[in-house]
C-alpha cells in the first residue's frame, strides 16, 4: 500500500476503525444513529465510548475532549484526562458513554447575546455523531454541539445540523413526487476553497497590525505587486513547498481530503481545495484546516493570514463554497439527467434555488457580513456585496423557452414544456465560467464565491439550505395537492422564472454599469456588514428560521447582537492598534529622520553655503506636511475612538465604527503611507509589503 493510502485517516475513529474495533451489532446501531438519527442508548454509548478510548490511547492520546464551534468563528476545547484515581493510589483509563454523549463546559464567557447572564455558567455539549472523532495533538476530539442550560444554540454547528435536516424533509418531499421512493436521506455536500497568505515569521513580529489584528493596517505599495501576473499558478517555492506537502500529511491523517494546491494571485497568496463531504463533515474539517495551516505554517518559520484583506491594493482571499445536493442512492439533483422526469426534478430544484435566492438576498449578503469581508466585497478579486446568480447562456436560454413557451433555438426547435421534452443536450460546463458573479451554477453544485478567507461557513451554509429548504415546501405543498402534476409543474416553474428572473446575471459583476443595473432591477446592494446585518431581524425572516426550525427568535436577536458586538470590537482594536503603532513607532521614526536632514542641512551650509541642499530641504518640507497631516488625522481618531468607548448601545456603536471610526482610520494611514515613501529605510520602524510580500526565499 502507497503511503498516502496508509496514512489517510490514521488519526480519525472513522467507519472502518469502528468496524474493525465495535461488536457487530453495536456497529448497526451506530450506523442507524448516523445514518438516520436514532436515538443511541446508554448501553450502546459505552461500548463505543470503550473502542474509542482504547484506540486514542494506543495512538498516544491521555486526554479527550468536546470539540466545539462556540460563536467566536474558531473552535473551542477543554480537555479532561482519562485517568481515574482509585483507592490504592493507582489510576484505571476510563472513559464512559456519557463523557461520550454530553459534556459541561462553563457558557458564561462565549459570545450569547444576552441568552446567557455572567453568573449563568452551565453550558452543554453533545456529540454529533455524524463527524467522525480524531486524534489532534495527543488528545481525543469529539465533534459536538453547544448549547445553553435553557436549551439555546450558542454555536454554529446547531443550526447548521437543524438547517441540513429542514432541506432533508423537504427535499425528500419533491423527490418522492418524482418516484424516488427507494430515497431514505438527501444531504447538501460542500467543498470550502481555502485561500490564505504566507508571510516570513521574522517580518511578522515585527508588525504589531498583524499580531493584533491580521492585517496590515499601515503599508505603502511595493515597486512591484500582481502587475505581471506571474504568481498565479507559478511555480511553488521550495520553502512553501515543503510546508505544503507536511499540511498535507496533517490533513490527509485527519480524514481531510486534501486534494488541490496553487499559488493564487497575489504575491504570497496560495489556495486548498478539499475534495467535497457531506456539510457539516466539511464545515468541521474548513475549521480544522485553518487551524493546522497556521500550526504547520510557524514549523517553517511562516505565518499563515487568513485574514479577508491583510494586504491593502492587492488581492484579498475568500474561501469559494461550492454547494451541492445528493440523495443517499447517488443522485445528484443539481445534474442534468438523461430522461424528462430526472430533467424536470433537476428544472424543479433550481428554480427553488432561484427564488429562494432572489427572494433572501439580504440572508445570503448578511451571512457573510464580517469587517473584514467588506474590505474585499466589491474590489476586484471578490463579487460586488449584490447578489445574483450565473446560470450561463445555454441554461439561461432554456429557461427562457420554458418561461415564455417558445422553441429553443439551438436545440431541435421543441417547445420546452415540463414532462413533455428533454434538455437539448445539457451537459456540465458547456458554458464560461464568470469569477464575478456572487452565486454561480459550474455544471452540477452552485459557488457562492462571497464567503471571506477567516469566515466559518456553517453560516453562509445555514442560510443555503434554509431558504432553499423553504423554497421546497412551498413547492411541495402545491405539488402533493395538483390534479395535473405534468401542467402544475411546468407552470410553477414558469411563474418562478417570471416573478425572480432578476436575479439572473451573466454579465461582468466588476463593471461599474452593474450597479446601477441591479438597481434598476430592484436588487440590494448592502455594502458593509452594518448595513446587511439588521435584515437578520426582520419579522419575516425571523418567521422563516422559527418555520423552518432552524433558530428561534431569541436564537437570532441573540446572533445579531452577537455580530454586531463583534463587528465593533475588531474595528475598536484595529483603530487602537493604529493609535498605538502611530504614537510609539512611525512618528517617533519620522522625527529622528526630520532631525537628520535638518542636520545635514545645517552641516552643508558650516561647510559652504554654495553646497547644494535640495534633496534635504525638499524631503523635510514634504515630511513635515505629512507628518502634521499624519498628527491631526491621529488626534482625530483619538477623539473619535473616547466617543466610541462612551456609547453602550451596541447598534449605535457599530454604526459610529461605520461611519466616523473607518474614515478617521482611513485619514490617518494615507498621510502614514506616503510618510513611508519618504523615509529612508533605515528609518522605518516595521517591514515593508516588499518585504511582507517577496520576503520567502
Amino acid at each position: 500500500m502507497d503511503k498516502v493510502s496508509e496514512m489517510y485517516g490514521t488519526n480519525v475513529f472513522n467507519e472502518k476503525t469502528m468496524k474493525e474495533r465495535l461488536p457487530k451489532e453495536t456497529f448497526k446501531e451506530l450506523e442507524k444513529t448516523i445514518q438516520d438519527g436514532k436515538p443511541l442508548n446508554i448501553k450502546i454509548a459505552n461500548a463505543v465510548a470503550h473502542a474509542m478510548k482504547v484506540w486514542a490511547i494506543e495512538k498516544g492520546a491521555t486526554h479527550f475532549t468536546h470539540w466545539f464551534q462556540p460563536m467566536t468563528g474558531v473552535t473551542a476545547e477543554k480537555h479532561d484526562s482519562f485517568i481515574e484515581p482509585r483507592n490504592d493510589g493507582t489510576v484505571i483509563m476510563s472513559f464512559s458513554g456519557k463523557e461520550l454523549i454530553k459534556g459541561e463546559p462553563d457558557a458564561s464567557s462565549f459570545p450569547n447575546g444576552g441568552l446567557r447572564a455572567t453568573f449563568e455558567a452551565r453550558g452543554y455539549t453533545a456529540w454529533d455523531p455524524t463527524s467522525y472523532a480524531f486524534i489532534k495533538d495527543g488528545v481525543l476530539c469529539i465533534p459536538t454541539a453547544f448549547c445553553s442550560y435553557t436549551g439555546f444554540a450558542l454555536d454554529k454547528k446547531t443550526p447548521l445540523l437543524r438547517s441540513m435536516e429542514a432541506i432533508n424533509k423537504q427535499a425528500l418531499r419533491i423527490v418522492k413526487l418524482f418516484g424516488h421512493d427507494d430515497v431514505k436521506s438527501i444531504k447538501t455536500t460542500l467543498g470550502p476553497e481555502q485561500e490564505y497568505f504566507l508571510v516570513d515569521k521574522e517580518y511578522y513580529e515585527q508588525r504589531k497590525d498583524l499580531i493584533y489584528t491580521g492585517r496590515t493596517l499601515f503599508g505603502a505599495m511595493a515597486p512591484k505587486n500582481q502587475e505581471m501576473e506571474d504568481h498565479y499558478f507559478g511555480t511553488i517555492k521550495s520553502r512553501v513547498q515543503k510546508f505544503m506537502n507536511e499540511l498535507n500529511e496533517e490533513l490527509w491523517k485527519l480524514g481531510i481530503s486534501a486534494k488541490t494546491e496553487h499559488n493564487e494571485v497575489a504575491p504570497a497568496q496560495h489556495e486548498l481545495a478539499p475534495v467535497f463531504s457531506t456539510t457539516n463533515i466539511a464545515v468541521d474539517h474548513n475549521q480544522l484546516t485553518m487551524e493546522i495551516i497556521q500550526r504547520v505554517a510557524k514549523k517553517h518559520g511562516l505565518v499563515a493570514l487568513l485574514h479577508e484583506k491583510p494586504f491593502e491594493g492587492i488581492n484579498g482571499s475568500g474561501k469559494h463554497n461550492n454547494w451541492s445536493i445528493s440523495t443517499d442512492t447517488g443522485i445528484n439533483l443539481l445534474e442534468p439527467g438523461e430522461t424528462p422526469s430526472e430533467n424536470a426534478q433537476f428544472l424543479l430544484m433550481l428554480a427553488a434555488i432561484i427564488k429562494a435566492v432572489d427572494e433572501h438576498q439580504d440572508l445570503l449578503r448578511l451571512s457573510v457580513a464580517t469587517a473584514g469581508n467588506d474590505h474585499r466585497l466589491g474590489a476586484n478579486e471578490a463579487p460586488p456585496a449584490i447578489i445574483s446568480i450565473f446560470l450561463g447562456d445555454e441554461l439561461t436560454s432554456i429557461l427562457e423557452s420554458i418561461e415564455n413557451d417558445t422553441p429553443y433555438i439551438e436545440g431541435e426547435h421543441e417547445y420546452m414544456r415540463i414532462g413533455a421534452s428533454v434538455l437539448p443536450n445539457f451537459q456540465k460546463d458547456t458554458t464560461d465560467r464568470n469569477r464575478t458573479s456572487p452565486f454561480a451554477f459550474t455544471g452540477n453544485k452552485f459557488e457562492f464565491r462571497m464567503p471571506g478567507s477567516a469566515l466559518s461557513v456553517a453560516q453562509p451554509n445555514i442560510m443555503l439550505n434554509t431558504v432553499i429548504a423553504d423554497a421546497l415546501q412551498e413547492y411541495a405543498d402545491i405539488l402533493e395537492n395538483a390534479e395535473d402534476f405534468d401542467t402544475t409543474l411546468h407552470q410553477l416553474i414558469q411563474e418562478t422564472l417570471r416573478n425572480h428572473k432578476r436575479i439572473i446575471f451573466n454579465g461582468n459583476g466588476y463593471d461599474d454599469s452593474w450597479i446601477e443595473e441591479a438597481k434598476a432591477r430592484g436588487l440590494l446592494n448592502l455594502k458593509t456588514t452594518v448595513d446587511a446585518l439588521p435584515y437578520s431581524i426582520l419579522p419575516e425572516n425571523i418567521e422563516l428560521f422559527e418555520r423552518q426550525g432552524v433558530l428561534s427568535k431569541d436564537e437570532i436577536l441573540s446572533r445579531y447582537e452577537i455580530m454586531m458586538e463583534e463587528y465593533t470590537k475588531i474595528l475598536n482594536i484595529e483603530a487602537l492598534t493604529m493609535v498605538d503603532m502611530a504614537k510609539k513607532q512611525i512618528l517617533p521614526s519620522i522625527i529622528r529622520f526630520e532631525k537628520e536632514l535638518a542636520d545635514t542641512i545645517l552641516l552643508k551650509a558650516s561647510v559652504s553655503q554654495s553646497l547644494p541642499v535640495g534633496y534635504e530641504a525638499s524631503t523635510l518640507e514634504a515630511i513635515s506636511n505629512e507628518l502634521e497631516q499624519a498628527n491631526e488625522a491621529l488626534l482625530t481618531l483619538q477623539s473619535d475612538l473616547d466617543k466610541l468607548h462612551a456609547i453602550d448601545n451596541f447598534e449605535l456603536a457599530a454604526a459610529y465604527v461605520r461611519d466616523r471610526i473607518i474614515p478617521a482610520m482611513d485619514a490617518l494611514r494615507k498621510p502614514c503611507d506616503k510618510l513611508e515613501m519618504l523615509t529612508g529605510s533605515e528609518y522605518w520602524p516595521f517591514p515593508t509589503y516588499g518585504k511582507l510580500l517577496f520576503g520567502i526565499i
